[in-house]
C-alpha cells in the first residue's frame, strides 16, 4: 500500500530526528537551486533528469534533483570542522521513459565532513543508515569508483583516453564502448575514418555553437588518437577482472590483493577499502555477509568518486534502491573555492520504507 503524504512526512522527521540524536546539525536547502551549478558539475545531461525554469534576476532555475550539492556549497563557505548535517524534504526527477517511478519524493540524508579518519566516517554513515534500515527485508551492498579510477589513471596510454574513460565511469555503456574502441576490439566508424584521412569536404554553413577553430581543435584530436597505440590486451583484461569482483566483503579484498600484484596503482585505493572494513568490523557490522561489487555505484550522482552503498528491497526488484550514499571529496574541491574536505553521506527513502513496513 502506498503511504500518504503525512504518513510519509512523520517517518521522515522521525528518521530525521535519529540524525540529530547522533549529532547532526538540521539544515533546509531551498527547493529552488541555481541551475549553472549543476549545469558545470554534470553538463547539459542533468537536463534530462531535473526541472529546469527560469527567472528574470536569478537566471536558470532548477528543482532540487537532491540535496548532497546545496549541502557541500553551504558547508564549504561557512562549515565548521568537523560537520554533521541531517535534512529531509522533497527532491526532483524526471521521468521520461518509465511513468512508474516517482518524479517527486521525500529523502532524508545524513552528511559527514570529516578529515580525521575518512574510514570511520564511511563506517558511520554506513552504520546510521543500516540501523535506521533495521528490520526491512533489505540487502546491503558496497563498492568503491576510487578503485576503479586509480586503475583507469595507471592505464599504459595516452592521458587523453584516460581523461575520456574517467569522464565516463558513471556511464557503464559509454565507457565500455571506449574501451573497446581504445583496445582495437571494435573498428573506428567508417565516416570518421575518412574525416581523419582528410577525405571528406564540407562546405555547409555554421549553425552550431562550436567555433571553426573548435572543430579544428576536435579534429586534431581526433587524429592524434587514431594513431595512439591500442591498450593492451592484458590491461583489458585486468579492468574487466576488477570489474568482475562481486562477493562478501573479505573474499573481494582478497581479490583486490590479488589484482595489486599486476595493478599497483591500486593500492592505496585498495587500502582504504581494508581500513573501512576494519572501521565497519569496529562499530559491529558483519561484514562477512557484506557484499563488495567493484561495478556498485556507476549509474547514480557523478560525484561519488570512493565509497558507495546502497540497500535493495528484498523480492521487490520493481522497486528503486531504498537508501543509497557515498564519499564525495572531490565535489568538494569543485566547490570549495580552493578549499577541501573529506565528506561522505547518505540518503533514505522514507516512503519506501514504510511500503516494505506494510508489506512485511
Amino acid at each position: 500500500m502506498i503511504p500518504s503524504r503525512a504518513e510519509t512526512n512523520a517517518k521522515a522527521a522521525a528518521l530525521r530526528a535519529m540524525f540529530e540524536a547522533a549529532g547532526a546539525v538540521v539544515v533546509e536547502p531551498p527547493v529552488l537551486q541555481p541551475a549553472e551549478t549543476l549545469l558545470d558539475l554534470y553538463g547539459e545531461d542533468i537536463r534530462a533528469r531535473a526541472y529546469v525554469t527560469s527567472d528574470a534576476l536569478r537566471g536558470e532555475q532548477m528543482l532540487r534533483p537532491d540535496f548532497t550539492v546545496p549541502v557541500v556549497q553551504m558547508h564549504m563557505i561557512h562549515g565548521a570542522e568537523p560537520a554533521r548535517y541531517t535534512y529531509a524534504g522533497e527532491v526532483f526527477r524526471r521521468q521520461e521513459h518509465d511513468p512508474g517511478r516517482a518524479n517527486e519524493y521525500v529523502q532524508v540524508g545524513y552528511e559527514v565532513f570529516d578529515r580525521a579518519d575518512p574510514a570511520a566516517a564511511d563506517a558511520d554513515v554506513f552504520a546510521q543508515i543500516a540501523e535506521a534500515l533495521g528490520g526491512l527485508p533489505v540487502t546491503p551492498v558496497t563498492g568503491d569508483i576510487g578503485v576503479l579510477m586509480a586503475a583507469v589513471q595507471g592505464l599504459q596510454t595516452s592521458d587523453a583516453r584516460k581523461a575520456a574513460l574517467m569522464r565516463h565511469i558513471w556511464r557503464p555503456r559509454r565507457f565500455r564502448a571506449l574501451l573497446d574502441r581504445f583496445s582495437g576490439r571494435v573498428d573506428m566508424p567508417e565516416g570518421r575514418r575518412a574525416l581523419l584521412a582528410g577525405d571528406v569536404i564540407c562546405d555547409a554553413p555554421m549553425i552550431g555553437r562550436r567555433s571553426a577553430t573548435e572543430i579544428d581543435e576536435r579534429v586534431a584530436a581526433l587524429r592524434a588518437d587514431a594513431v595512439t597505440p591500442p591498450i593492451s590486451a592484458r590491461e583489458l583484461g585486468l579492468i574487466e577482472t576488477l570489474l568482475d569482483i562481486r562477493a562478501p566483503m573479505p573474499a573481494a579484498l582478497s581479490m583486490l590483493h590479488d589484482l595489486e600484484v599486476d595493478l599497483p596503482t591500486i593500492s592505496a585505493a585498495v587500502a582504504q577499502v581494508d581500513a573501512r572494513r576494519k572501521a565497519l568490523v569496529a562499530l559491529g557490522v558483519k561484514v562477512e555477509d557484506l557484499n563488495f561489487e567493484a561495478s556498485f555505484g556507476r549509474t547514480t550522482m557523478e560525484y561519488y568518486d570512493g565509497f558507495v552503498f546502497g540497500f535493495r528491497a528484498g523480492g521487490r526488484p520493481e522497486l528503486p534502491t531504498i537508501a543509497t550514499g557515498g564519499r564525495y571529496d572531490a565535489l568538494t574541491r569543485r566547490l570549495g573555492g580552493g578549499a577541501e574536505i573529506p565528506a561522505v553521506g547518505g540518503v533514505m527513502r522514507p516512503g519506501l520504507m514504510l511500503m516494505l513496513e506494510g508489506a512485511a
